[in-house]
């Protein structure tokens, strides 16, 4: 079966995707491409899937790199395929071609980040945790490292849990107003005390604070449309034992 990919003008030009639950090997409440080694699906389905995505790439699977995620501001830099290890971290940067470096969510965002005339790319992993503690920026300051430039870096915040499914407590927003009080632009009433956090908005705007030339969001929403995405929060509310893991990819 074809798969889903999602792609972003922000980065037209080059190799990326954002790769919908469609299309896969997976069953049950993983139906589809589950891309995510971590969770409790059946190993070979898990790497059929990956394998789907390489060759949608034009890659070979172990060129297909990700990380043991763990929502912190951790950046590794890939120079060659890892040969099966993760290191832990959030983010992900190269100048070599022919290496896809890509992350796995379900409600978190996928970042993809290229400098084409530089030559650099990067990914990062960033829920809300990874996000206020700086994951973003290091993936930006990384690429920087390798030879690129902030304003010539275009950005694309891929399907992510948007700020009308996003419900949150009172002590979720008194840790992002305790780092900045400015922060309370990204959340709105909900009910009671509840409030309602803008996760892609906060990452656009972290995006353009490390000074990239241009991001954007693809505009979908992971909670809001099962057919399409897996999320994390509505199996919890759906009380399901699992979920899958959507996988972004860029490459030089």
């Amino acid at each position: 079966m074809t798969l889903e990919v999602l792609r972003s003008e922000a980065l037209s030009g080059v190799s990326h995707g954002f790769f919908t639950r469609k299309g896969g090997a997976s069953s049950g409440i993983f139906a589809g491409l589950n891309c995510g080694p971590g969770s409790s699906d059946l190993s070979e389905c898990v790497a059929i899937n990956r394998k789907r995505v390489a060759q949608t790439l034009g890659v070979e699977p172990e060129a297909l790199v990700t990380v043991d995620q763990v929502h912190s501001a951790d950046v590794v830099e890939v120079t060659a395929p890892l040969n099966g290890t993760r290191p832990r971290a959030d983010g992900l940067v190269t100048a070599t071609p022919g290496i896809a470096l890509a992350v796995l969510t379900a409600d978190c965002e996928p970042v993809l980040l290229a400098d084409p005339e530089a030559g650099v790319i990067g990914a990062a992993h960033a829920g809300w945790k990874g996000a206020l503690d700086g994951v973003i920026e290091e993936t930006v300051a990384a690429m920087e490292r390798l030879g690129a430039h902030r304003i010539d870096i275009h950005a694309a915040i891929g399907p992510t849990i948007s700020q009308r499914a996003y419900e949150v407590g009172p002590e979720f927003m008194d840790r992002f107003l305790d780092e900045d009080p400015d922060y309370s632009r990204f959340f709105a009433g909900g009910k009671g005390d509840r409030v309602q956090f803008d996760l892609p908005g906060f990452g656009l705007h972290l995006l353009r604070e490390a000074g990239v030339g241009h991001a954007e969001w693809t505009g979908h929403c992971t909670y809001s449309d099962p057919a399409r995405f897996y999320s994390y929060r509505r199996s919890v509310h759906e009380a399901e034992a699992d979920y899958g893991r959507l996988l972004s990819a860029v490459m030089l």
